[in-house]
């Protein structure tokens, strides 16, 4: 998978520009705040129509514009494609996959793969299990983009059933329960599956992520990754019959795969708590090459890498380790001090305002 030109309109702070990628790694230089971390989102939108910084779409509009627009061509498999997005404040944007308008927004998952690290990722490792969920979640939808039904279907069930937990008001009735039985029926349907894919997934990226973290802290240690779904060890119909009186006392659903985690180990310790800022940031950088590295296996095609100020969360040495070890395929790379000794990028961009020129 391959992005040859990208095309912004009206997207964040640029009224207007052009780049021609590079094959491999492809670097954009310049001090922060100047809109390297713009460029990056724009094609990490082509892949997800979101943010992966969580901005909302008027957000990307750059201000006094009618509507931004993202474009970018390359090739997939072989076949040339061409991804444009019309992005509007009040959210009814447009979407064409080789000239094609697409219905809805999730006929769009995969046509487009990116894997994206940026500094919030710390809080894969520091912060709580939403951020851990979210990561396996979408590394799911990124093998797998039919698993997107499933996790938007685990949303609406549990928006539903805990609108009448709520209603209940700690109480119970005949009503409430026959309705809570139907509910509870499709949230055991579908928070059995997804959490065995979840399941499967991890048992694809432990080994993956021991390897990718000993390649980015440039040592090895003994890294474990564990899905925590207590759950699934009595299955989930059991486990809301259990949990039925303190979720009508509590207006909400206890238990599910919407409540799971992942436990992380280095060297027998939870990482959150015991390891170093280095080595949190090694492993929230190895999450990232290992999901990139599972979806490559799954896909065929390597997703496009995407690593916002990557230099800032690693010292020299992991930072110069990473370079060394870049999975085949592309990279896009923002940097605001420079790039190690020994990198050899394809291009070079020096960004500075809305100005985006090619120096290398």
């Amino acid at each position: 998978m391959l992005v040859q030109t990208l095309w912004l309109t009206d997207f964040r702070s640029y009224p207007s520009v052009e780049l021609e990628l590079g094959p491999g790694l492809t670097v954009l230089l310049g001090d922060n705040g100047q809109g390297k971390t713009n460029l990056l989102e724009a094609v990490g939108y082509l892949a997800t129509l979101t943010s992966f910084r969580g901005a909302p779409n008027e957000a990307l509009v750059r201000r006094g514009a009618d509507q931004a627009v993202v474009r970018a061509e390359g090739e997939r498999d072989g076949r040339s494609l061409l991804i444009e997005a019309e992005i509007s404040p009040s959210g009814r944007g447009r979407v064409q996959v080789n000239r094609q308008r697409l219905a809805r927004g999730r006929d769009l998952l995969g046509a487009l793969r990116v894997s994206v690290f940026a500094p919030d990722d710390l809080e894969l490792v520091k912060g709580g299990p939403a951020e851990r969920r979210r990561y396996l979640d979408d590394a799911l939808v990124a093998t797998e983009p039919r698993l997107d039904g499933l996790r938007r279907d685990l949303e609406r069930v549990l928006r539903q059933r805990n609108a009448l937990l709520r209603q209940a008001g700690g109480r119970s009735s005949d009503d409430i329960e026959l309705t809570l039985q139907v509910w509870d029926t499709k949230l055991i349907e579908v928070g059995e599956a997804l959490g065995a894919e979840r399941q499967h997934l991890v048992d694809r990226l432990a080994p993956v992520l021991a390897q990718s973290y000993e390649r980015v802290a440039h040592r090895g240690e003994d890294v474990v990754l564990t899905y925590v779904a207590p759950w699934r060890d009595q299955g989930l119909a059991s486990a809301l019959a259990a949990a039925r009186r303190d979720e009508l006392r509590r207006g909400v659903s206890l238990v599910g795969p919407h409540r799971d985690d992942l436990d992380l180990t280095i060297a027998g310790l939870p990482s959150r708590t015991h390891a170093s800022q280095g080595e949190q940031r090694s492993l929230a950088l190895a999450l990232r090459l290992a999901a990139h590295e599972v979806v490559t296996t799954a896909s065929g095609s390597s997703p496009v890498l995407l690593l916002d100020d990557v230099f800032s969360e690693l010292d020299p040495v992991r930072s110069a380790a990473l370079l060394e070890q870049l999975p085949p395929g592309q990279t896009l790379l923002t940097s605001a001090a420079g790039l190690p000794a020994g990198a050899s990028p394809d291009v070079v961009f020096r960004v500075a305002g809305t100005q985006v020129t090619r120096v290398g």
